[in-house]
């Protein structure tokens, strides 16, 4: 029998998430915009509803007594309005529409390290550095991180992830393999990594850790200066090496301390080690 009824906002993420759940203690819901065509033993049941619009979620959310939720939006813009309405308004907008909410018992809020500005520290950056938004994407998470600890005190916990990379999202890889992507030179410039597989494992531990704290990092063992990632990167994708371009410095170096101290750790602790077995599993699907 199901103990844990777990409401999902997001894709690839969310159903990562859900099959690193046992599937006899957690019966998973998703919501989306557009409808889902359900494959016979779909981990989750996904239902049509939009964040913007009251009445489609009244019906998608309607009779279900959901105890945990796991909330990692994905706006459909890079503009102010989109990351307003995917994180503040959209968080609202749901924890308004649950029929139950007083069962509700946890909350992970999926945001990113864009909290903080690429001079947030001169060493590295953990939960306890001032948050420090250079732009309107970082704004809108903390907006969103202060709303979850308001409405649900004590039962919500916000999962800040770095870069994330794994199947299907080789972007980066690609572009360094056709030379289209050029690095940056200069002092200041910090690349941090985590692999989906390991974020969504981070998302179903702070689901069922007992007592999490407001904040996490998600981010795997081992930041590097930009350009000495995707100088290794570009060797592993097989392109050459990027060209330098001076910038201003963009980056802040990342610490996964609090969240391996609650019991998570990394499956791929080096994020160069999780590419080389996501191109080569891309290689021999590419073959095949």
């Amino acid at each position: 029998m199901t103990a844990h009824a777990l409401l999902l906002i997001g894709g690839d993420l969310c159903a990562r998430t859900a099959d690193a759940l046992d599937s006899d203690a957690w019966a998973c819901t998703g919501l989306r915009r557009r409808a889902m065509n359900a494959a016979p033993g779909a981990r989750i049941d996904w239902r049509r509803a939009d964040l913007a619009d009251p009445g489609t979620l009244a019906g998608a959310l309607a009779g279900t007594p959901f105890t945990h939720l796991l909330y990692a939006p994905a706006p459909d813009a890079r503009t102010p309005d989109a990351y307003a309405r995917a994180y503040p308004h959209g968080l609202r907008a749901l924890l308004e529409a649950l029929p139950h909410p007083d069962r509700l018992q946890r909350c992970v809020l999926v945001d990113s390290s864009a909290v903080w500005g690429p001079d947030a520290a001169d060493g590295l950056v953990d939960e306890d550095t001032p948050p420090a938004p250079r732009d309107f994407r970082g704004a809108a998470m903390l907006e969103a991180e202060a709303l979850l600890h308001d409405r649900l005190p004590g039962r919500g916990t916000a999962l800040r992830l770095s870069g994330l990379y794994g199947p299907g999202r080789l972007r980066l890889a690609d572009g360094l393999r056709t030379g289209r992507i050029v690095a940056p030179d200069g002092p200041g410039h910090w690349a941090n990594r985590i692999h989906i597989d390991d974020a969504a494992r981070a998302c179903a531990h702070l689901l069922t850790l007992a007592a999490p704290l407001p904040c996490y990092i998600g981010t795997d063992d081992r930041p590097r200066p930009t350009a000495d990632l995707y100088d290794a990167l570009a060797r592993l994708a097989g392109g050459p090496t990027p060209a330098r371009e001076a910038r201003p410095p963009d980056g802040k170096r990342l610490s996964n301390a609090r969240l391996r101290a609650s019991g998570w750790a990394p499956a791929w602790p080096d994020a160069l080690e999780g590419y080389a077995a996501c191109l080569a599993a891309a290689a021999v699907n590419r073959r095949s």
